[in-house]
């Protein structure tokens, strides 16, 4: 079921690169980004880096698993909050048909924080990597199931060449594998079981030994409380990317100070929302 999700995700993302090619050719997009600032010296790779665990916070408002996720949905609003209360970046879902995400939102969101950006989405073209830099992402999601290990290199590729960090997701040892031979400098292993949805923190842990420590590593979903992210410090994760218990958190700045660690300055706080 889940596998026919993603392709049904990928399919309508090629349908959207080819409705957004008859708005904006390629050659135009490819040019503008180019021309931006391409010396970056990547911004997101550099906030994973810090000591400790970094926290991504995830602006989403709905999922193909469980619906509508938040009604009310100021996205930047929310996005200030997450900077305001420690997050080290901002994912922001860009994915229309099962997120209620939008471009704009990113490009709203990166130009008013001053943390990291990451385009989430299902990246099935060029275009997409090259769209990201004009919206503001400092980092794109490159997913190893939905692309061949050659065109995962070439991807890589086009984000470095424009200063974007690749995050490339994975979800098995072979596909850890295949990020790694293909150049991958920042792996992410999505703890949800694509067969069942079901997720566990472990994967991340078990799949953590695969990937060299020079190599930055992201833990995603399946992230609840403090214990989980203990847990994955210990295993030496670098990052967690955490949407669904932030999104659904009532007091979303006071829910990241309990899985920081960080205590006494959330009681009382606005949600954020």
């Amino acid at each position: 079921m889940a596998e026919n999700i993603l392709a049904r995700l990928a399919d309508h993302a090629r349908e959207r690169v080819e409705a957004a090619k008859r708005v904006r050719p390629f050659e135009e997009v490819r040019a503008e980004a180019l021309a931006m600032d391409r010396d970056t010296g990547f911004p997101f790779e550099r906030a994973l880096a810090a000591p400790g665990i970094s926290f991504i916070c995830e602006c989403k408002k709905a999922s193909p698993s469980k619906g509508i996720i938040a009604r009310d949905y100021p996205y930047v609003r929310i996005a200030q909050s997450y900077e305001a209360a420690g997050a080290s970046c901002i994912s922001v879902l860009t994915e229309p048909k099962w997120f209620l995400g939008a471009p704009e939102h990113l490009r709203e969101i990166a130009a008013a924080v001053s943390i990291p950006c990451l385009r989430k989405d299902f990246t099935v073209d060029s275009y997409m990597i090259f769209e990201a830099k004009l919206l503001g992402a400092s980092a794109v999601l490159l997913i190893a199931a939905l692309l061949p290990e050659e065109t995962l290199k070439e991807y890589i590729g086009t984000a470095d060449l424009l200063g974007l960090t690749a995050l490339v997701e994975a979800h098995d040892e072979g596909e850890i594998a295949a990020a790694a031979r293909a150049g991958a400098r920042v792996i992410g292993v999505n703890n949800r079981n694509l067969k069942d949805f079901s997720v566990d923190v472990s994967n991340s842990v078990r799949l953590r030994s695969l990937v060299p420590e020079s190599t930055l590593f992201i833990s995603e979903s399946g992230v609840r409380d403090r214990g989980d992210i203990e847990v994955l410090e210990k295993a030496g994760v670098n990052a967690v990317l955490i949407g669904e218990a932030l999104m659904r958190a009532p007091d979303r700045r006071a829910m990241l100070d309990t899985l920081r660690g960080v205590t006494g300055t959330g009681a009382g706080r606005a949600s954020g929302t």
